[in-house]
C-alpha cells in the first residue's frame, strides 16, 4: 500500500480520537476551554472561594467576604489593568473591582469602579443587583453594556441610598458572583 495513504489514515485516526502528541496516557492537564459561540452555552469556568493574590496586601478588611487589596492582581485580570488601585475580589472569583473611587460614598454619585470578569462577556450586559448585607431592601441597581476594552471590563458608577455594607450580585453571558462593598 502507497505510504500516503497510510500516513493520511493515522492522522486522521489520531485527529478523531482526540490522541495527540499533547494528550499522552496519564496526562491529567485539561485544555483551554473554547470560546462561546453566539448563542451558545458558555465554556465553563469554575470560580473558588476568592483568596489573597501572591504579593497584595490587605488595604482594609472591608465588610462581608470582600477585604480590600492593593498591588499584585489575579493573572486573569492584568490586560489593560489600572496601576496603583485597590481592589475587591467577588465570590466565588469570577470578577474583581478595580476601586477608582475609595472609600465608596453613600447618597453620592461618583462611585467608579471597573469591573473586570474571568468569564468571556460574550457580547452579554453586566447586572448588578445590590441590598445592604443581611436585609431585603433599600437597593440599588445598575447595568452596563459589553462595550468596553481591551480584557473583560465593564466600566461602572454604583449608587447606594444608605451607608453600610452592601452585597451586590453581578450576572453576565451565564456567570454571577457576589461581592461585598462597604459605603460611608
Amino acid at each position: 500500500m502507497p505510504r500516503a495513504p497510510l500516513v493520511a489514515a493515522a492522522a486522521a485516526l489520531i485527529f478523531l480520537c482526540g490522541c495527540g502528541p499533547t494528550a499522552q496516557s496519564g496526562d491529567r492537564t485539561a485544555a483551554a476551554p473554547a470560546t462561546p459561540v453566539a448563542g451558545a452555552t458558555p465554556a465553563p469556568i469554575v470560580g473558588a472561594s476568592p483568596t489573597r493574590p501572591p504579593g497584595a496586601r490587605v488595604v482594609s478588611s472591608g465588610c462581608g467576604s470582600a477585604p480590600i487589596y492593593n498591588g499584585a492582581i489575579p493573572s486573569w485580570a492584568s490586560e489593560n489593568a489600572p496601576a496603583n488601585l485597590n481592589y475587591v475580589i467577588a465570590t466565588p472569583d469570577l470578577a474583581m473591582g478595580y476601586l477608582f473611587s475609595y472609600p465608596l460614598h453613600s447618597g453620592a454619585d461618583g462611585n467608579k469602579i471597573l469591573w473586570y470578569v474571568r468569564a468571556p462577556r460574550g457580547g452579554q450586559t453586566l447586572e448588578a443587583d445590590g441590598h445592604p448585607l443581611g436585609a431585603a431592601g433599600p437597593t440599588s441597581r445598575f447595568s452596563q453594556p459589553d462595550n468596553s476594552g481591551p480584557g473583560e471590563i465593564y466600566p461602572s458608577g454604583v449608587w447606594v441610598p444608605t451607608p453600610g455594607c452592601w452585597r451586590f450580585h453581578l450576572a453576565w453571558n451565564g456567570y454571577a458572583a457576589d461581592v461585598d462593598l462597604l459605603f460611608d
